[in-house]
């Protein structure tokens, strides 16, 4: 299918389309479908696959992660398919911040990460893989999801760069930055030796 170029209008239709994408609340969804209570009142109060783990309910952590990956992807595919790579990568930046920031939830969102993985797997498999592989490793031996995050975070960039793809780099570097100001709270209480850990029950 011809690509439609990458005028003002087509940008702007496919940065909306990124932001409701990325805005659907999957994890409060899943959580009042499966009945595990309202996710504000649980563990962090965060809407991500980590607090919905803190219900006990893997299912529901599992499907979670899945869905919000998939808003980031979806919108990058689709936006390579019927537009170009621009749009694709402001497509993908505005999935994140609708994830992060939520209308419907009055802009208090998650954090990004599985979305942040969604699209760095659309836009580059390869380094998608790094990524998933780097974060189950750290998550593993540290057993904070947050410590995870911020690492991959940081080295993505330095993949794209290695490999030679500089639009994947500004993304990644970008949205890189995203993940740490979304984590600030993390990183002091990782300072302080008080953040939660992977599997901790959750604090109703």
């Amino acid at each position: 299918m011809p690509m439609i170029e990458s005028t003002g209008l087509v940008l702007l239709l496919w940065a909306a389309m990124g932001y409701l994408f990325g805005s659907i609340p999957s994890g409060v969804i899943l959580a009042r479908v499966m009945n595990l209570g309202n996710l504000r009142d649980i563990g962090s109060g965060n809407i991500g696959a980590t607090n919905v783990l803190r219900t006990g309910n893997k299912k529901a952590a599992a499907l979670t992660l899945i869905f919000d990956a998939l808003k980031g992807a979806i919108v990058v595919l689709l936006a390579r398919s019927f537009a170009a790579e621009d749009a694709a990568q402001l497509g993908a930046l505005m999935a994140f911040l609708g994830h992060c920031f939520p209308v419907w939830l009055g802009f208090r969102g998650g954090k990004g990460v599985a979305t942040y993985f969604g699209i760095i797997l659309a836009i580059a498999w390869p380094v998608g893989l790094v990524a998933c592989v780097l974060w189950l490793l750290v998550a593993a031996i540290s057993r904070y999801s947050s410590m995870a995050a911020l690492i991959t975070g940081g080295w993505i960039p330095v993949v794209f760069m290695f490999l030679g793809l500089p639009g994947g780099f500004v993304l990644s570097a970008v949205l890189g930055l995203l993940i740490y100001w979304r984590h600030w709270g993390n990183i002091q209480r990782l300072k302080a030796g008080t953040e939660s850990k992977i599997g901790a029950a959750a604090k109703t």
